[in-house]
């Protein structure tokens, strides 16, 4: 894990996060000697990127690494938040109170 943590605190993280979750760490090894070696392909500076998109949604896994260098994924900017939604108001538009739902309807 040493080495990963050359490369970046994601890279680290995502390496970690890889090996806890095999029953067995040497399970892990070969996805993350993978992992390391699209670094020395597409770069140190794009892998931590892909791993640090990898970890704030959850796919740390080789195929997800590997799909977002591919694909150049680390390059796209985050969403900003969502836009504020805007409160339209008309004489002919309902709002929420104007619906009830049906108390004796089975739900789900």
């Amino acid at each position: 894990m040493l080495w990963a943590a050359k490369t970046g605190e994601a890279t680290a993280r995502v390496v970690a996060t890889i090996l806890a979750s095999r029953p067995h760490p040497p399970q892990g090894f070969r996805a993350c000697l993978g992992i390391m070696r699209r670094g020395q392909s597409s770069g140190e500076d794009r892998l931590e990127a892909a791993g640090r998109r990898a970890l704030r949604i959850g796919a740390c896994s080789y195929k997800s690494i590997e799909a977002m260098l591919k694909h150049a994924l680390d390059r796209q900017p985050w969403p900003g938040p969502p836009a504020a939604t805007t409160v339209i108001t008309h004489g002919h538009i309902r709002g929420a109170q104007s619906y009830h739902t049906n108390p004796g309807a089975p739900t789900g």
